[in-house]
């Protein structure tokens, strides 16, 4: 007798929301509570645009939802200036992974600015203590549910960036998976930031680079093959190399094809590329096409609060505009922990005892 084929279904929310989930870009000052901010800023007596949580929240959401990654860039003004002593940072670590738990993500690698969190007098070693201690009180709260990373950034319009990267390997293991430059990509090249990434390949280090939201091919051709960047954060600007005929055919440029072919992560944040604008719609985002081609593409937030977003939301918004189904969910996720900057066991452990059980278990 022959088992019956049961055809994939689109999946139900409440069943993203305990799918096994898998962050690779996330920004630490970009995922606050409104709450916390409110009550860290009244502490040190800075000044926001609303004075209760939930008016916050909106704000930061309208402020972001400009179409400018510049202005999207200024909301962090002030999630970065309640975030200068380290009682605050790691609080603001720890809820960070509470919440990521609660949203059903198992691994994570949370990023941020170490040099933008000194300005009240906390050295860079310290602000990368802090926030471990808080990735450490949150992973313990959620009885070990899920495993994060940091990645140290440094801004591409400052001169700091060999230091940062020098951080990063200093801290490698301490909890630190690597190295990422992020900020206004026009007028700003990585190619500015040579020193850190040939340092980085020396010292066999993995490094992402934002590439391609707000600057096009260049953006992406100089992380790739002049700085040797492990993954591309965001990475969306890489449909400008490709055309579609009106007959459907499917035709990838040079810097297309490289990026398939070496299996090169696109770390894609469509609500924030929303925002951004970087794409018009999620039913229009490139993530559509892109998957399709089976180009190495994974799913993130971003900045969590700037676009009220969680993992859980975002592939939601892509069940509801592509109807993915489980088997897509599972196909991003697979492509994110593959994509991760761990040890090749601890990958192939979390694939084969948390996120394949985990689909299993909603499938069933």
């Amino acid at each position: 007798m022959t088992a019956a084929v049961t055809e994939p279904t689109v999946p139900t929310r409440d069943q993203v929301l305990r799918a096994p989930k898998v962050l690779l870009h996330d920004h630490l000052d970009g995922g606050l509570r409104p709450a916390t901010v409110l009550e860290l800023a009244r502490g040190i007596g800075h000044e926001l645009p609303a004075d209760d949580a939930e008016s916050l929240g909106q704000w930061f959401a309208a402020a972001a939802d400009s179409g400018s990654l510049e202005r999207y860039l200024e909301t962090f003004d002030h999630t970065v200036a309640v975030m200068q002593n380290g009682p605050a940072i790691t609080r603001v670590a720890r809820e960070c992974v509470e919440d990521l738990a609660a949203d059903g993500v198992v691994y994570a690698e949370i990023r941020y600015a170490p040099e933008q969190h000194v300005s009240q007098g906390l050295t860079l070693d310290e602000v990368v203590a802090a926030v471990q201690q808080g990735f450490d009180e949150g992973i313990a709260a959620a009885g070990g549910r899920i495993v994060v990373r940091q990645l140290l950034t440094a801004m591409r319009h400052q001169a700091r960036s060999r230091e940062i990267a020098e951080l990063s390997v200093a801290w490698r293991d301490r909890g630190v998976a690597g190295f990422d430059i992020a900020g206004a990509e026009a007028g700003y090249p990585p190619t500015r930031h040579l020193d850190a990434f040939e340092y980085l390949q020396r010292e066999n280090s993995h490094f992402t680079i934002h590439a391609g939201e707000a600057f096009g091919l260049p953006s992406i051709w100089q992380a790739i093959q002049w700085c040797g960047a492990d993954r591309l954060g965001h990475g969306v600007r890489i449909i400008d190399d490709i055309t579609v005929a009106d007959d459907g055919t499917v035709e990838l440029g040079r810097l297309a094809a490289y990026v398939r072919d070496m299996r090169i992560p696109l770390e894609m944040c469509p609500a924030s590329n929303i925002q951004t604008g970087a794409a018009p719609s999620i039913a229009e985002h490139p993530i559509g096409l892109l998957t399709k081609l089976r180009f190495r593409v994974t799913v993130n937030t971003d900045n969590r609060l700037m676009s009220q977003t969680s993992m859980t939301d975002e592939m939601w918004s892509l069940v509801e505009a592509f109807g993915y189904t489980l088997d897509d969910l599972r196909w991003f996720t697979i492509n994110a922990v593959k994509s991760a900057f761990l040890p090749f066991d601890e990958r192939l452990a979390i694939i084969d005892d948390v996120i394949k059980p985990g689909y299993a278990a909603l499938q069933g």
